[in-house]
């Protein structure tokens, strides 16, 4: 007997491509972490705590380059600002709406995108089951990466290095292919960061924010009336 798609078993079983999705990435996560000489409970504890990929990376690359908490905690806010959006859209989906702070935490890109195009409305058992799927499969994969950490050759953990620069390519390739604005926003963002660097005048995080703010603000003057950058 298949469960209802607005139960809790509903929700597990949608999201369990996102829970298959999360884990080679996290394991990627564990990896690196490990190289950068976070112990395991830091590192699992980064998962657990903060569960959103994007951020985790770059906080983990600021850590790397010597960054300070201040830096890093505004990089990572501005990285992340777009979830105080996605959950406000998703709490007005959300049948008989009521203060639910977990659902808050539990939304990610992925399940944004599930929660967002399915029809109708959605229950609070619904989406804790397919946000608890994909943090299992976050967490559990940074936990694992960071086990098989020891048994990999040392060529292969510093090689997983470029998996960060990989992954932040593979996210935007696509868009920037379709859109010359998106394009030319990324373009902008790395030419402060690196112009920056090349005159040595801020530190990696600062350089960072500061790409994010130019990029931002290159978005607003390219669509002004807010309607997407296509």
């Amino acid at each position: 007997m298949q469960p209802k798609k607005d139960t809790f078993p509903g929700g597990l079983i949608t999201g369990l491509p996102v829970f298959f999705s999360y884990l080679p990435i996290a394991i990627t996560f564990g990896l690196l972490a490990r190289g950068a000489e976070l112990d395991m409970v830091q590192t699992i504890s980064f998962s657990a705590l903060v569960f959103a990929g994007a951020s985790q990376f770059v906080a983990l690359n600021l850590l790397n380059l010597g960054a300070g908490f201040p830096e890093i905690i505004i990089t990572t806010f501005l990285v992340n600002l777009r979830h105080l959006l996605m959950s406000a859209s998703v709490f007005t989906k959300i049948e008989k709406p009521r203060w639910t702070p977990i659902l808050g935490f539990g939304v990610t890109d992925e399940s944004f995108a599930i929660a967002g195009t399915r029809p109708g409305k959605l229950t609070v058992p619904y989406l804790f089951g397919l946000q608890l799927i994909g943090y299992l499969g976050w967490v559990g994969g940074t936990a694992l990466g960071y086990i098989t950490g020891d048994f990999l050759p040392d060529i292969l953990r510093a090689g997983m290095g470029f998996a960060l620069y990989a992954l932040f390519i593979a996210l935007l390739a696509p868009p920037a292919n379709k859109s010359r604005k998106i394009l030319t926003v990324a373009l902008v963002a790395g030419a402060i960061n690196w112009g920056f660097s090349l005159l040595g005048l801020t530190q990696a995080g600062v350089r960072i924010v500061l790409g994010i703010i130019g990029g931002a603000l290159t978005g607003s003057f390219l669509d002004p009336e807010g309607r997407g950058l296509r």
